[in-house]
């Protein structure tokens, strides 16, 4: 028996529409990783982008447990001597770009090379409950029902 292994011609990819609001932000963060991966899918071949196309609506009100809110420190450094810059992640969620906590939790998950940005290319993430994806028909991905330990109250 040979190995399965997917052909570009073969690959399909979906819209999947997810709805971020009460859900935890790290088990939200794998079930988008699993579907930009692909790993879902039956056809799995881990060195093709094989993954669904990902729409996360509502990353502002994203939930984090325990006192992650204020405790989880985001770091990035200027290149310049002593320029290291940190931000908690009430900070960002209440700033001007709250959906890069999704983004950023989710970049993290997937691998670091050229297949991982081109995987990422295929998730947007929109901090109020509008997207401009409409003509895709995206399917709605009800992630809060998949669990109940993937919704805080």
């Amino acid at each position: 028996m040979k190995t399965y292994t997917a052909k570009p011609a073969e690959i399909e990819k979906k819209w999947i529409l997810i709805d971020a609001e009460g859900v935890v932000l790290g088990r939200l963060a794998t079930i988008v990783a699993m579907r930009l991966r692909g790993k879902h899918k039956p056809t799995f071949t881990p060195h093709m982008d094989m993954g669904d196309n990902v729409i996360v609506i509502n990353a502002d009100k994203v939930q984090m447990t325990g006192a992650k809110r204020d405790d989880k420190t985001y770091y990035w450094h200027t290149n310049h001597p002593g320029g290291i810059k940190s931000r908690t992640a009430r900070q960002i969620l209440e700033g001007n770009h709250p959906e890069r906590v999704v983004i950023k939790a989710v970049e993290r998950m997937i691998s670091r090379n050229r297949l991982g940005r081109q995987q990422m290319s295929n998730l947007r993430v929109y901090a109020g409950a509008e997207h401009p994806h409409e003509a895709q028909q995206p399917e709605v991905l009800d992630v809060k029902s998949m669990n109940k330990k993937n919704t805080r109250s």
